[in-house]
């Protein structure tokens, strides 16, 4: 088994798919003409965004996702070379910081920041080999 897709349920799929396009450069693969799904290319495994109207309609009750609440207990996390410029541009693109840039003792640079849902985003340098 793989995994193959994380999907988040979202107020406002378009609006998401918006966001983690400019906070995160990342590029949109799907974006269902009912606007209702996206997706987000991350190589073999999927990032999607599923409206919280359409989970509903599947049946699927949940917590909401709201930037005025705690965050789920879950998080994505999003390696990059340079964590700085990559927390930099997620909060240029209204992402809300959490933690600044920190270097842990095992050599990995992680910062926080939670997407306009209120998710919890990791953005971490590579772990040292």
């Amino acid at each position: 088994m793989k995994l193959g897709y994380l999907i988040i349920y979202v107020s406002d799929v378009e609006a998401t798919l918006t966001f983690y396009q400019q906070a995160f450069n990342l590029k949109k693969t799907f974006l269902h003409e009912s606007k209702q799904y996206a997706e987000i290319d991350m190589g073999s495994t999927k990032l999607a965004f599923t409206s919280e109207t359409l989970a509903e309609l599947n049946g699927i009750h949940f917590s909401e996702n709201r930037p005025d609440k705690a965050p789920a207990g879950i998080e994505i996390a999003f390696v990059a070379k340079n964590v700085t410029q990559a927390f930099d541009l997620a909060i240029q693109a209204k992402a809300i910081p959490v933690k600044d840039p920190e270097e842990k003792p095992w050599g990995q640079t992680v910062a926080y920041v939670r997407d306009l849902n209120g998710v919890l985003i990791e953005i971490c340098s590579p772990m040292s080999e």
